[in-house]
């Protein structure tokens, strides 16, 4: 994930703290089933593990997977003419699906928003690192640009990228490497059951990514049961420049933010609705109109009480009723839930409480 915290769309944290502070949708025709191991450089699982409940359905079992298989994305298409050994990963998250279904990747970008050690590492990738065995993974400092030269040097087979904000030129410029997942549609628009889905396809692991994601829902669907001040109500996911109060951009549907919050049972008010553009995962509102989020009971953003206090003495910010009751999830900036502010399936299981927790505090504000 490249950038730091403006509101830039080029760079994801720009967009990883405006977009995670960054996020397509897809489809494809090919038949993909099981592949009960995927071997790689460190330790390799065949489960399905993301902390999500155990299943007794179909994703340990082995099946044949029929190659070649053909990958349509932005760029084109991504033919693989077998099944992928060594699995490198890019960008923000995309190591995080390979690790949920118990493959360590060959090399992946370091992250460089919510960490606190030096050490490239989320928790909750540290955490399944450890579980699997991995003490030395191969992570690519690459927080000013691609290294292209240490993603070869990892000799991979395949590149994920299902979520991230590559190039066309960082996309041929993989490509000469080895065979790139890339976003569907546009970069950073990919919800996680995008992510896992693509990445999975890539990794010859198609069935077991779609397991995954019927247990991370299914863990989703549980937890949000023991909140019912969240369901229904109107939500949404801003960010606030605490130096310039003329202006809020706002997560539109697609960005994995708002997404979010819709899947905890929470849903975009019509008049924030009838402001979105299918072009952006944002879009910005001055000042003067902030009153299209009157009827938005909660609004979850990155700050803290400096913000909300600097948020509620605005003469126009300050009357948005959520605002001025302070029915607000107030997100500290760079730690590991702000990180997981653009969900996956470990971060999903590793900070779901604690953000449903805040919700809901936010919730019952709302409600007084």
């Amino acid at each position: 994930m490249k950038s730091k915290r403006k509101f830039v769309v080029s760079t994801l944290l720009a967009s990883l703290t405006l977009m995670l502070a960054l996020t397509g949708c897809g489809s494809n025709n090919n038949t993909n089933s099981n592949a009960a191991n995927t071997t790689n450089s460190g330790a390799t699982n065949s489960n399905v593990a993301a902390n999500a409940p155990a299943s007794n359905e179909t994703a340990s079992e082995e099946a044949t997977q029929q190659y070649p298989i053909t990958i349509k994305h932005a760029f084109g298409e991504t033919v693989l003419e077998k099944k992928p050994e060594r699995i490198a990963t890019i960008s923000w998250a995309n190591q995080d699906v390979a690790l949920a279904l118990g493959v360590v990747p060959v090399g992946f970008s370091a992250a460089n928003y919510g960490v606190t050690d030096g050490s490239g590492l989320l928790p909750w990738t540290k955490k399944k690192l450890d579980e699997l065995g991995s003490t030395s993974p191969n992570i690519y400092q690459d927080t000013d640009g691609l290294d292209f030269e240490a993603i070869s040097d990892s000799k991979p087979d395949v590149i994920l990228a299902a979520y991230s904000g590559l190039t066309k030129e960082d996309y041929e410029t993989l490509s000469k490497i080895a065979p790139v997942v890339a976003y569907q549609k546009s970069p950073w628009v990919t919800s996680w059951q995008e992510m896992i889905k693509f990445d999975s396809m890539g990794m010859g692991m198609e069935a077991e990514g779609e397991q995954l994601i019927k247990d991370t829902e299914n863990v989703i669907k549980e937890k949000a049961s023991a909140y019912p001040d969240l369901q229904g109500k109107n939500a949404l996911f801003a960010f606030f420049y605490p130096d310039d109060m003329s202006k809020v951009s706002i997560y539109a549907p697609g960005d994995p933010r708002g997404d979010f919050l819709v899947e905890l049972g929470m849903k975009y008010s019509e008049s924030v609705l009838s402001k979105v553009s299918k072009d952006s995962f944002y879009f910005e509102l001055s000042a003067e109109n902030a009153d299209i989020l009157n009827d938005t009971d909660i609004i979850v953003t990155y700050g803290d009480e400096a913000l909300l206090k600097k948020l509620q003495a605005d003469p126009l910010l300050g009357k948005i009723p959520a605002i001025a009751k302070g029915s607000m999830v107030l997100i500290k900036d760079n730690t590991p839930l702000a990180a997981a502010g653009n969900p996956n399936p470990l971060s999903i299981s590793y900070t779901l409480d604690e953000y449903l927790k805040l919700i809901d505090a936010a919730a019952k504000k709302a409600n007084g």
